[in-house]
């Protein structure tokens, strides 16, 4: 029995809701818009991705089981905490929650270097988004924050294009849209 590539819908679930959440971090999309940034992270970014990592983890991958299930986490975490705790939490708080997301991130990363191109850009391109994401809060500096943003969409940009390439590439059985061959 054939399975499907589950990397597509992780891949789009993780671009939408990173795209989302990046209008606003850049100052592009109100804050009012978090409602709907909550919403794509509880259904898309959150579920879709962990069912996506639950499926990779049946193909035997363990870097996308590993990575859709943890940033399918992170939506879930992100959602539940600007929902239910975000009001009165210290903003050195959320510097550290992202700071440390910045460092798995980054040990995501390295895990790339044996995997495609594009998938390294996401993911050195998402190390930069958590930490200047992070160091915001940390040193009080609201325009690191909306530089983290507009790293954002550019991760969201790659991870896009990631999700459709292997959509194109898987379905008409060539490449269609390159991806950067493997190391």
């Amino acid at each position: 029995m054939k399975l499907a590539n589950p990397a597509p819908l992780g891949l789009f679930g993780f671009a939408l809701t990173t795209w989302l959440l990046s209008m606003i971090n850049a100052g592009l999309m109100p804050a009012a818009g978090m409602g709907m940034v909550l919403a794509m992270a509880f259904a898309f970014g959150g579920t879709a991705q962990f069912v996506a990592g639950m499926m990779e983890m049946a193909t035997g991958n363990t870097f996308g089981f590993v990575a859709f299930c943890a940033y399918g986490a992170f939506w879930w975490s992100f959602a539940l905490f600007v929902e239910f705790f975000a009001k009165g939490v210290p903003g050195l708080m959320v510097g550290w929650y992202l700071l440390l997301w910045g460092f798995f991130t980054l040990a995501m990363f390295i895990g790339t270097l044996a995997l495609n191109r594009t998938l390294q850009l996401i993911f050195g391109v998402l190390t930069i988004t958590f930490l200047l994401l992070a160091l915001g809060p940390l040193l009080g500096s609201p325009q690191l924050s909306v530089f983290g943003g507009y790293f954002g969409l550019l991760t969201a940009i790659l991870a896009f294009y990631l999700g459709a390439a292997e959509i194109a590439n898987g379905t008409h059985g060539r490449t269609i849209l390159p991806i950067g061959a493997r190391v």
